[in-house]
């Protein structure tokens, strides 16, 4: 399969002033990232910029769409989108109501805009109606059904609002894939190959796998989302071989990771050679989930320059705060991740959970190539309630080297977890206070 280029100019679409912006800085190496640190940031961030689009508003009902929770909307949305992109661009409106519909299929210049009321509700039963796409099922090129909301080689675009996305959910998708002979469930909202890209404000429902999934994206925000979804691999947002992803103020209940960073996975990903980089995940919420914020599994050939800042974690149903995974059958480096001033309440009290987890033998002990975890920084957090600080599982190739935790308390662990994971991790001044035990207000 030939290989994309993403992170080029799109054939014939010239560089528009938003992306010459976006664009103005320059990028900064994996050691320069090391070396900074946290200053990075602001050299990160003025490379994200939300697109913009023009005061012109295309509502799907003037296409013949209607918002009786029977009649299928798709052709009229299609057309409300194709009327938008040819007049330049700008808002095609989704009303208050109830629309049925089957895949959309977002073009260049176009925010598909739901109002407060509005809710998207996607059918699973006629698949013709989501044809074959190429998309990225955990981190392997493939086709299969279209995601209910698709973009391909498109650029400024948007979903937004404060409405609503009803996925259908996976019992729905697993019946209608059985009777049309069985592909993969589709994730819901997919960007694929997209520049200058903005996700905001919407409440997401019943997905029918993970929610919001950009894959070989540049310039990516996503912003102020309610996601609850907990069925099978309902991951909240996994941002796939992209570079320069902002998500900000969102609420993740999710039936798998909240947020997990992918760039590939095995032999394809090591094809496709795209790393995942500059990721800024800020003043978010996670409730359910297996990780808060998990790099990994999907990390051929590397994630890296990944920053966490002010977030709250609390479930007794997430399994980890920071969640990294790799294996010696995929081998990808995972480099310059840090991690500061989240909450933590508390985290699951199963035998695989922890609130840093570290699995290096995830899905294979052993295999032909080295996975790398390096410069991994876990500063000013706080844990109420954590049966177990860390586990750490890694074969013998694995390289795992300047692995930091600073300035931490946490309630709950046994102490000697700091001295048996010492040979590769790093603790200074990691205060362990008996379970139930008050945590010391912030200064």
């Amino acid at each position: 399969m030939k290989r994309f280029l993403p992170f080029l100019l799109l054939a014939g679409c010239g560089a528009s002033p938003l992306l010459a912006a976006a664009t103005a800085a320059a990028d900064l190496a994996p050691a320069d990232v090391a070396k900074l640190g946290w200053d990075a940031v602001p050299q990160i961030l003025a490379h994200i910029q939300a697109p913009v689009f023009p005061d012109k508003n295309f509502p799907i009902s003037d296409f013949g769409a209607k918002a009786d929770g029977t009649t299928d909307c798709t052709d009229a949305i299609a057309k409300a989108i194709a009327a938008c992109h040819a007049a330049g661009g700008g808002h095609v409106v989704v009303p208050d109501g109830t629309w049925r519909t089957a895949g959309i299929r977002l073009l260049s210049n176009v925010d598909l805009h739901l109002t407060d009321k509005a809710t998207l509700q996607f059918v699973p039963g006629d698949l013709s109606k989501y044809p074959k796409v190429t998309i990225r099922y955990e981190g392997v090129e493939r086709e299969n059904v279209a995601p209910p909301i698709y973009a391909l080689d498109q650029e400024n675009i948007a979903v937004t609002g404060k409405g609503t996305l009803e996925g259908g959910g996976e019992a729905n998708w697993v019946a209608a894939l059985r009777t049309s002979g069985g592909s993969l469930r589709p994730n819901f909202v997919v960007p694929f190959r997209c520049k200058n890209v903005l996700i905001e404000g919407l409440t997401i429902h019943n997905s029918p796998m993970w929610e919001i999934n950009p894959v070989y994206c540049t310039n990516v925000t996503v912003r102020n989302l309610n996601i609850s979804s907990h069925d099978a691999n309902n991951d909240g947002c996994d941002p796939d071989s992209c570079r320069y992803v902002l998500i900000e103020g969102c609420t993740f209940d999710t039936g798998d990771d909240c947020i997990a960073v992918k760039c590939g996975k095995d032999d394809d990903g090591r094809r496709v050679n795209l790393p995942t980089e500059f990721v800024i995940i800020r003043h978010c919420v996670m409730k359910d989930g297996h990780g808060g914020v998990t790099l990994g599994s999907e990390c051929t050939p590397a994630i890296r320059n990944i920053f966490v800042e002010d977030c709250q974690m609390d479930s007794p149903r997430l399994n980890a705060f920071l969640r990294l995974k790799n294996s010696p059958t995929r081998g990808g480096i995972i480099e310059n991740a840090y991690m500061r001033n989240v909450t933590v309440g508390s985290v699951a009290r199963a035998t695989s959970a922890a609130g840093l987890l570290i699995q290096f033998t995830y899905n294979a002990a052993t295999g032909p190539y080295i996975p790398v975890l390096r410069n991994i920084n876990v500063d000013h957090v706080t844990g109420r309630d954590i049966p177990k600080l860390v586990i750490l599982q890694a074969g013998a190739t694995a390289v795992i080297e300047n692995v930091n935790l600073r300035d931490c308390t946490f309630a709950g662990p046994n102490p000697a977890e700091l001295e048996a994971n010492g040979d590769r991790i790093k603790f200074t001044h990691v205060t362990i206070l008996p379970a139930g035990a008050e945590l010391p207000a912030k200064p």
